[in-house]
């Protein structure tokens, strides 16, 4: 029964950050466009920033469903992904940083 309730409250959150994953700036937006007048411009940082924010969120919420739905060999095999995920995008970024010198 608690696996049902981790299952229901997941679905809305994964539909929310594969939204915000493929729509950074109306993501970035979302509640919060009454503050602006005009469309904000935002940079390709933290454009980077918010894509890169939301599959870590999608990571970490499979990760906590994963572990107590099935054993935690499965959770550990996304963890170990979502490591590997963090550094290939550090990295990524790093080297387009340094080239941009």
């Amino acid at each position: 029964m608690d696996q049902a309730i981790g299952v229901i409250i997941a679905v809305p959150l994964y539909i929310v950050l594969i939204w915000t994953y493929f729509n950074p700036r109306e993501g970035m937006l979302f509640g919060q466009r009454w503050k602006y007048k005009d469309e904000p411009d935002f940079t390709d940082e933290a454009l980077w920033l918010t894509r890169f924010a939301s599959v870590i969120g999608f990571f970490f919420i499979s990760i906590v469903l994963m572990s107590t739905i099935f054993n935690g060999l499965y959770g550990l095999l996304l963890f170990v992904g979502l490591f590997l995920y963090i550094l290939y995008s550090v990295f990524k970024y790093r080297s387009k940083v340094l080239d941009e010198e």
